[in-house]
């Protein structure tokens, strides 16, 4: 009998976001016994965003060596690294990067979305999501090879990849969260050769690719030095930052979603079953035994507070909270975290901020925005419900917005069902929870053992009552500007009026 959720072993989440690498060391109960970030900064220019990929791993490498800090090594078991999602690079053969790493959100390659979504149609319509985004990988590998000369041998990486080639000391396969916008084929789960030969992908390029949780190797001797991890720890496949949030707050059976309310809002869930998705907002990642993890992630969210009261420090915000609070008022802002454009629970290139009502004076604004943020979160459920996913199961809360206790009360009663706050809320946790598969352990019971519940947010019946027309007038601004389609309008009406 594996030892592996015991207070012995000891399991490494490492987490690499677009503004700090994280690690953190993590027993088999749950409890966090080491845990340090280094920072890590990029460089915006219009559509271009990229980093250096030699940041990635000093920076990962120095969080490691603080997190094991007073850990004895005979304990540490093994580690999983998640990144995110779309950003990838060019490697030598002997993967030393040769371009910079190419960020989630970077939109060079806009011109080149519509040759991959032409050659690539069968493909994407099959996978659900049917047509690939500008920011996605394969779009901006087709960028990069019109970019560079790369050597025979090159290949192309995934943020993680980089950093299990450097943890492994030779390359190994990536997984299949990361694989995924470069074209994956989780069904078949193979590259689709004919596609990428027909938008002129050099054969080799890509990775080999595996699910999340296999073991690819183990930690060799030079990257035990740099990072202070134990030469011959496990290393195990990881997958995206989204994917690693849902399993670090424990939303892996079948119904139950993760809503992370961050700069934007993202709700990762899963699925007994594919879920496609005609408007294709939505797509879906492998998850355990069988099940698929669908999600989507909107241009709205808490970005929409630094927006509207720039400069504004947690002190203010704080303040600004209560004041809100005490309003009562139900003018509602669209919480755009940028100047415009949406892409979940719709996609709606030109859509830009808007109000409802007439707020009056900063808190009523401040309110506004909370609600706003709100009313989105209640029609992303409504899409995915109105596709054929399953929501009606457990719901956590996590992301910087969900420590602000007013807004969480808010978003609850909103929604009008319960949700639970996670005690340890990040995507590394996530990581340390499916590291603990390679030694033993289902993904579910690791969950089970390693992620603790927190609190539960019980709605208000007769607050969830008043803001019921609230978030119908909300749908109908959305539809009568031609966002927000028809039937996902009927839908939505629908469900509010049972």
């Amino acid at each position: 009998m594996s030892d592996a959720l015991s207070p012995d072993a000891v399991h490494l989440g490492l987490d690499l976001g677009t503004q700090s690498a994280r690690a953190v060391a993590v027993d088999g109960t749950g409890r966090l016994l080491g845990a340090a970030s280094r920072p890590l900064t990029g460089h915006r220019a219009g559509v271009r965003h990229e980093q250096d990929p030699e940041s990635w791993w000093s920076a990962l490498a120095a969080a490691c060596r603080e997190a094991l800090t007073g850990t004895d090594p005979r304990r540490v078991r093994d580690l999983a690294v998640d990144a995110t999602s779309g950003t990838v690079l060019l490697t030598d053969p002997a993967g030393v990067p040769l371009t910079p790493g190419l960020m989630y959100d970077d939109r060079r390659a806009d011109a080149y979305t519509g040759r991959v979504n032409t050659l690539g149609a069968p493909v994407w319509d099959r996978l659900g999501y049917r047509a690939m985004q500008p920011s996605w990988a394969l779009p901006k590998l087709l960028w990069l090879l019109d970019h560079t000369d790369p050597p025979a041998g090159a290949r192309l990486l995934h943020q993680a990849d980089l950093i299990t080639w450097r943890l492994a000391g030779h390359q190994v396969p990536s997984d299949t969260g990361h694989a995924l916008k470069t074209g994956y084929d989780l069904i078949a789960e193979r590259w689709p050769e004919a596609e990428l030969d027909a938008l002129g992908v050099p054969a080799g390029l890509l990775p080999g690719v595996v699910r999340p949780g296999t073991v690819l190797g183990t930690v060799c001797a030079a990257a035990a030095e740099a990072t202070g991890i134990p030469a011959g720890t496990l290393i195990t496949a990881g997958t995206t930052d989204g994917c690693a949030a849902q399993i670090g707050a424990g939303a892996l059976a079948p119904g139950a979603w993760n809503s992370v309310l961050g700069t934007t809002l993202v709700l990762k869930g899963a699925s007994p079953h594919l879920v496609r998705d005609p408007g294709g907002v939505v797509y879906c990642h492998r998850g355990p035994g069988g099940t698929w993890l669908p999600g989507g992630a909107s241009s709205s969210g808490a970005g929409v507070l630094a927006r509207r009261f720039p400069g504004a420090r947690p002190a203010d915000l704080d303040a600004l909270t209560a004041r809100a609070a005490a309003t009562g008022s139900t003018a509602v802002v669209y919480p755009l975290a940028g100047p415009g454009g949406e892409r979940f629970p719709f996609r709606a290139p030109d859509a830009v901020p808007f109000t409802l009502g007439e707020p009056s004076g900063e808190a009523e604004e401040f309110h506004a925005c909370l609600l706003g943020t709100a009313l989105v979160e209640r029609l992303c459920l409504d899409y995915l419900d109105h596709l054929g996913a399953p929501v009606a199961g457990p719901l956590t809360f996590t992301g910087g917005g969900a420590r602000n206790r007013y807004w969480t009360q808010l978003r609850a009663d909103v929604l009008g069902r319960p949700a639970r706050l996670p005690e340890q809320t990040e995507s590394a946790l996530g990581m340390a929870v499916l590291a603990a598969t390679a030694s033993g352990a289902t993904l579910q019971d690791a969950a089970g053992s390693m992620v603790r519940p927190g609190a539960e947010v019980r709605p208000d019946p007769d607050r969830t009552a008043r803001l019921l027309p609230v978030y119908l007038d909300f749908v109908d601004a959305l539809a009568r500007r031609g966002w927000l389609p028809p039937a996902v309008a009927g839908h939505a009406r629908g469900k509010a009026r049972p």
